[in-house]
């Protein structure tokens, strides 16, 4: 091994870059996911009883993206208040989610790099700050597929899922 291939670093897999786009593109497919929904339907329709509808699935992905962001940038992992009731029309999911969408563009460019390797304790266990971004993608991509078989059932053809 020559002195050059020993202190070679090899490129990042996954860039701060990569992550923002990577999540913005899910974050897009799942709101045409949200509209794809007839709005008597969004917050009603489940597939298989006592499964929650798309619309309470929806919040819980807004809840834990925006939990995500806030842990990200300052740092601090408190317990989520998820006291507050969600309103239940499409219009507000949509404005709520837009408005997120524009804090991640924001504030994910924001977050020193190192900070993804550090362990951090959430509200559902500890783990490296990256992981739990994953995770976060993760659980939308999850709920979204709950989703796209709920549509199917109501007759309805979903979005591609592969156009992010």
């Amino acid at each position: 091994m020559t002195q050059a291939t020993a202190t070679a670093q090899p490129a990042a897999l996954l860039t701060p870059e990569h992550l923002l786009t990577h999540w913005q593109g899910h974050r897009r497919l799942t709101r045409r996911m949200i509209e794809a929904f007839p709005e008597d339907q969004l917050f009603t329709f489940t597939a298989a009883p006592p499964m929650r509808s798309f619309g309470a699935l929806a919040w819980e992905l807004y809840n834990v993206s925006a939990y995500m962001l806030d842990g990200l940038v300052s740092d601090e992992w408190p317990n989520p208040d998820s006291s507050a009731p969600e309103p239940q029309d499409r219009a507000a999911l949509l404005a709520a989610w837009d408005e997120l969408t524009a804090k991640i563009d924001e504030g994910l460019p924001t977050i020193p790099p190192a900070r993804y390797g550090e362990e951090k304790t959430l509200f559902w266990g500890v783990m490296l700050a990256l992981d739990a971004a994953l995770y976060a993608i993760d659980n939308e991509i999850h709920h979204r597929g709950q989703g796209y078989v709920y549509l199917r059932a109501l007759g309805i053809e979903p979005p591609p899922f592969w156009e992010r």
